[in-house]
C-alpha cells in the first residue's frame, strides 16, 4: 500500500482540534487502512470497532457501557450501520479533559452527515477520502492512475487484467450492499442499469427528462437514483455557474463518475490501447483532470462549478474562492491552443487566470492570463488559490 502521508498529517491536525473526526468515502477507498496507519504512525492507544462484525454489534448493544471507559483513540468503522451512536458520542465528547477521541469511518454521506450534524455540531470535523491522486503516486504512473482509477486495490494490482477484474467485481457487489446498509427501498437491478447508463453520460449535462423516459419513471424518481450514487461517492455533480451577462447560460449540472477506473470498467475499457481508441476518451480525461485539480487546490464542492452558454462557449471547471476565480479547460492533446471560447470565458467571467490542462509534458504561456499546464505537473506548477 502506498503511503498517504498527506492524509495522515491532516487527520492528526483534525484530531488535535476536534473530539470527533469523520472520514467518509466510498467502500474500499482505504479508510480502515488509513486509520490503522495513523495509529501505527502516532503510537497512540487505540480501540477498533468494526460495525460489520456481529460480535462487535452485540458488544455495542449497551454503547455507553462499551465506550465510556475507553481512552486514547476509538475507531468506529462503518458508522452508517449504527447512526444511533452519535448521541452517545456527543455525551462522551463533552467530558472534561476528553480522555478519548473518536475517529468514525463511513461510506455513505447523507445519513452520516445528517445524524452527526444534529448531535455533534461544533464537536466534529469531516474529511472526505478519495482514491489515490497524483500527489501519492510516481509522476510516470499518471497513465496507470487514469486507466485503473484511484481505488488502492485496483491501482496496485499486479496486472491490468487483475485490476479490471477487481473493478468489475466491485461494481457487481457494491449497490446491493449499500442499499442493504442504508435500508433503502431501491431495486439493485434498476440502480445497476442506471449506473451503467450514467457511465455513457459521463461529462454531459444532466437531462432528467431523457433518463426518466429511458427508465419509464418520473424525473423525481430518476433523480433519486442519482442521489444514491452521489451519496455513496461513486458519482458527482458539477453545478453550473450563473453570471449576470445577459446571455443564455446552461443551468443543469454536469454529471461524472467519481473514479475513472470504475468508469472504464463499465465501458469495457481494460487496456490503455482500448482507452485511447474509445469515443469517451476525452470525457474520461476531463473528469480525471477535474478530480486532480480540485484535489490539488483543496477545493470544496461549494467552490467548484462549470460554466456554459447555449451558444457554445464553455468552461470545464471554475473554482471560486473569495475574489479569486481560476478557470480550467481540459484538452486531451499535447499541443493546446487558444480558442474563441477561451477568450469569451476570460471576458465574461473575469477570471484571475485560465489554465489549459493538457496531456503533454511542458508548462508554457499561451496568451496573457492563459497558461498551458500538463496534468502531470498540476501538483508542482499550479499555484495556490487565494
Amino acid at each position: 500500500m502506498l503511503a498517504r502521508s498527506g492524509q495522515l498529517a491532516l487527520l492528526q491536525r483534525l484530531l488535535r482540534q476536534f473530539p470527533v473526526v469523520a472520514v467518509i468515502g466510498a467502500r474500499q477507498v482505504g479508510k480502515s487502512t488509513l486509520a490503522r496507519a495513523l495509529v501505527q504512525r502516532t503510537g497512540a492507544r487505540a480501540t477498533f470497532f468494526d460495525l460489520e462484525d456481529p460480535r462487535v454489534l452485540a458488544r455495542l448493544d449497551a454503547p455507553m457501557m462499551a465506550l465510556e471507559g475507553l481512552t486514547g483513540l476509538v475507531v468506529l468503522d462503518e458508522i452508517q450501520r449504527r447512526p444511533d451512536l452519535f448521541p452517545v458520542l456527543r455525551v462522551l465528547a463533552d467530558r472534561p479533559r476528553r480522555p478519548a477521541r473518536f475517529l468514525v469511518l463511513g461510506s455513505a454521506s447523507p445519513p452520516l452527515l445528517r445524524q452527526s450534524s444534529e448531535t455533534l455540531a461544533g464537536r466534529i470535523a469531516y474529511h472526505e477520502l478519495s482514491g489515490f491522486d497524483l500527489s501519492e503516486v510516481r509522476p510516470r504512473a499518471l497513465g496507470r492512475l487514469w486507466l485503473r482509477g484511484g481505488f488502492p486495490i485496483s491501482f496496485t494490482a499486479r496486472t491490468e487484467a487483475a485490476s479490471f477484474l477487481w473493478r468489475r467485481q466491485f461494481i457487481a457487489t457494491f449497490i446491493e450492499r449499500e442499499i442493504a446498509d442504508l435500508e433503502l427501498r431501491l431495486s439493485p437491478a434498476v440502480i445497476g442499469r442506471f449506473w451503467n447508463m450514467l457511465a455513457h453520460y459521463h461529462g454531459q449535462t444532466w437531462n432528467a427528462a431523457e433518463l426518466a423516459r429511458a427508465f419509464g419513471v418520473s424525473e423525481k424518481t430518476v433523480g433519486s437514483y442519482l442521489e444514491f450514487l452521489v451519496a455513496t461517492f461513486v458519482a458527482f455533480r458539477l453545478p453550473p455557474w450563473h453570471e449576470n451577462i445577459g446571455k443564455r447560460e446552461v443551468k443543469a449540472p454536469k454529471i461524472y463518475l467519481s473514479d475513472s477506473g470504475l468508469l472504464h470498467a463499465m465501458l469495457g475499457v481494460g487496456t490503455r490501447d482500448d482507452l485511447l481508441g474509445h469515443p469517451k476518451r476525452g470525457a474520461s480525461w476531463e473528469g480525471f483532470a477535474i478530480a486532480q485539480v480540485t484535489s490539488r487546490l483543496g477545493a470544496q464542492p461549494r467552490e467548484c462549478f462549470f460554466w456554459g452558454l447555449h451558444s457554445g462557449a464553455e468552461l470545464d471547471l471554475l473554482v471560486v474562492r473569495g475574489r479569486a476565480r481560476l478557470g480550467f479547460e481540459v484538452k486531451h492533446t499535447d499541443a493546446p491552443a487558444v480558442t474563441p471560447s477561451m477568450r469569451s470565458v476570460l471576458d465574461n467571467l473575469r477570471l484571475s487566470h485560465l489554465y489549459v490542462i493538457h496531456a503533454g509534458e511542458e508548462t508554457f504561456s499561451l496568451a496573457p492570463k492563459i497558461t498551458a499546464l500538463p496534468l502531470g505537473r498540476v501538483w508542482t506548477d499550479l499555484g495556490e488559490l487565494r
